[in-house]
């Protein structure tokens, strides 16, 4: 027992045994390297035999996390069976368009008692489900929970400190998972409110774009906290429609990794902003890096759930009328300055009520 005041000592992680990583992009790399960093077998998928064999020659990532080696725990393979076998836990980090058909591909190779992570953060188009809901429906039986928060890919394959949340409606699985994957540069929260995270993960990106619009025509940093606090309120709306809680919002998942992908210099989705608004078309601006800016594929979705639920997201709304309908960025921006005025509200007013309620959150003592 510690004495009052004194910090807790450090939590014991748990060993994970093998961990298959199911992308070999960027992010999945990343948690590839962290992992092998204390020496975990990790066996990391990619669907290119050829793309596989270059990771197990050259020990790194050059296409999407150059400079950054493998260590020698970490197995490329192009083979399901390869990658899946024997492992308790699994980690989806592939882009949201293509997670179906990658599951459609592995599924069969997952083992029946392993743990189903997320660290993908979109909204599948044709049905608008969540990534969770993907994973529940093509891995029946697995427990699933979702990895997210502010967290670009380089600093944590470089070590650098971050804090992320997992969520899982089971809180004994978040647990199990913070125990898998912490480490003291490595914190995370557990969080139940698995619909608020995956919201708030996938529409900071459509926000994201809002602010590199906003910034190509050197609207000012005050336009920019802005739509920051405005995306925060349509985003509260839509995940409390949904059924999330408004205090996941305020949190890492929320807050944090908003804040992160609208004014970071390595958020891909404010860089297609930009280049959009630069003068770029939508597919040169996609063209123009390897990377995916999710945002394109969610505001979409994120529309097609807020039409639905008769939930109003007015940033939204412009940013795909640029991308999709080919309006002038000043004119969908002058349009969102233009709207009536109104007393400030719900998002204020939930976090407000979601104060008072018992945390939702726990953090890790790793």
């Amino acid at each position: 027992m510690t004495q009052a005041g004194a910090p807790a000592p450090p939590e014991a992680a748990a060993a994970p045994g093998p961990v298959a990583i199911i992308g070999a992009g960027s992010w999945g790399t990343a948690l590839a390297i962290h992992l092998g960093r204390r020496d975990v077998a990790v066996r990391l998928w990619a669907r290119d035999p050829g793309f596989a064999a270059e990771l197990a020659r050259g020990r790194e990532n050059a296409r999407y996390l150059p400079g950054h080696a493998l260590p020698p725990s970490v197995a490329p393979t192009s083979g399901a069976a390869d990658a899946l076998a024997g492992a308790r836990l699994v980690i989806a980090a592939v882009p949201s368009r293509f997670l179906a058909g990658v599951l459609d591909a592995v599924a069969a190779a997952v083992p029946p008692g392993a743990v189903v992570v997320s660290a993908t953060k979109g909204i599948e188009g044709r049905c608008c489900r969540r990534m969770s809901e993907l994973l529940a429906e093509r891995l029946p039986g697995r427990p699933i929970a979702v990895l997210s928060g502010p967290s670009f890919a380089r600093e944590v394959a470089a070590g650098k400190p971050a804090a992320l949340v997992v969520a899982a409606a089971d809180d004994r699985i978040a647990v199990e998972v913070r125990r898998a994957l912490a480490a003291p540069a490595f914190r995370l929260y557990t969080n139940q409110d698995v619909i608020g995270v995956e919201v708030a993960g996938a529409l900071k990106n459509v926000v994201a774009i809002a602010t590199g619009l906003s910034d190509s025509l050197d609207l000012g940093e005050n336009a920019r906290a802005a739509l920051i606090t405005r995306g925060l309120a349509e985003i509260v709306r839509l995940g409390e429609a949904m059924g999330a809680s408004a205090r996941t919002f305020a949190g890492l998942a929320g807050l944090g990794d908003l804040v992160l992908t609208c004014t970071g210099s390595q958020s891909r989705n404010r860089a297609l902003g930009l280049a959009v608004g630069r003068g770029q078309s939508l597919r040169q601006a996609q063209e123009g890096t390897r990377m995916v800016a999710e945002g394109v594929e969610t505001v979409a979705s994120a529309l097609g759930l807020a039409q639905r639920l008769g939930v109003s997201m007015p940033i939204c709304a412009a940013v795909a009328a640029v991308l999709f309908d080919g309006r002038a960025v000043a004119d969908a921006l002058a349009a969102l300055l233009a709207r009536e005025p109104r007393p400030e509200e719900d998002v204020s007013d939930s976090l407000t009520r979601a104060a008072g309620q018992p945390p939702a959150a726990v953090p890790t003592r790793a």
